[in-house]
């Protein structure tokens, strides 16, 4: 019958379904406590996690917690060019006269020339090798940095070091500098950090020593 003809209209609430249960309201009713779908309900999707932290390029070769590289000396490039300097002298004058004998003046020249560039050049790279070299004592291991056209960081631990050793030539000892070596079993994690004032690298050394001793205690 028609609501037209006196029956009220059809309410599916009070007609129950084939159990006898009435349905439940949708997931949208006020009556079910106002949540959207996909909210506050069993197996509700996580919000997007976020990706990970950013950092740029340069700061693969920090040493991170706010601590400074601490240089190397600028005898170190003074270093490498008295040495070049001491090796083109007998090259370049040994060389220069057998092409003289063998050639001409020109040649011999253009010798020289070349012997002299490579002096210079020599000093150049290293300026900014110097400029690129840096160590940092951390807490629980030393970081050494360097190289000019590629970069190259090392973490050496203290508990992995075998031996420390201070080694200085002639040339060195006389300029009033020397290198520190940190020996480690594995030799591609061994680093070098020339160009040491002469006392920086007995502290250096002695400090080394001793943190290495601690560790090695520890393990």
């Amino acid at each position: 019958m028609n609501a037209s003809h006196g029956e009220p209209p059809y309410d599916p609430a009070a007609h129950p379904g084939p159990q006898g249960a009435v349905r439940p309201p949708a997931p949208s009713d006020p009556g079910h406590g106002g949540q959207p779908p996909g909210q506050g309900q069993v197996g509700a999707p996580y919000p997007p996690q976020q990706g990970p932290p950013l950092y740029q390029a340069d700061q693969a070769f920090a040493p991170g917690a706010g601590l400074h590289w601490s240089p190397i000396s600028k005898r170190h490039a003074f270093h490498r060019l008295l040495t070049a300097v001491l090796w083109a002298i007998p090259v370049g004058g040994v060389g220069a006269f057998i092409v003289w004998r063998n050639g001409t003046v020109v040649a011999a020249s253009m010798w020289v020339a070349a012997v002299v560039l490579g002096v210079i050049l020599t000093w150049l790279v290293a300026e900014l090798d110097r400029r690129a070299y840096g160590y940092v004592e951390r807490q629980d291991d030393l970081i050494v940095t360097h190289g000019v056209f590629v970069r190259r960081l090392i973490v050496v631990p203290y508990g992995r070091m075998q031996f420390v050793d201070v080694t200085a030539g002639l040339l060195e000892r006389w300029m009033g500098v020397a290198t520190v070596r940190m020996h480690t079993a594995a030799a591609a994690t061994d680093a070098t950090i020339p160009g040491l004032p002469s006392a920086e690298a007995a502290l250096l050394r002695d400090r080394l020593a001793q943190k290495g001793e601690e560790r090695s205690m520890g393990l």
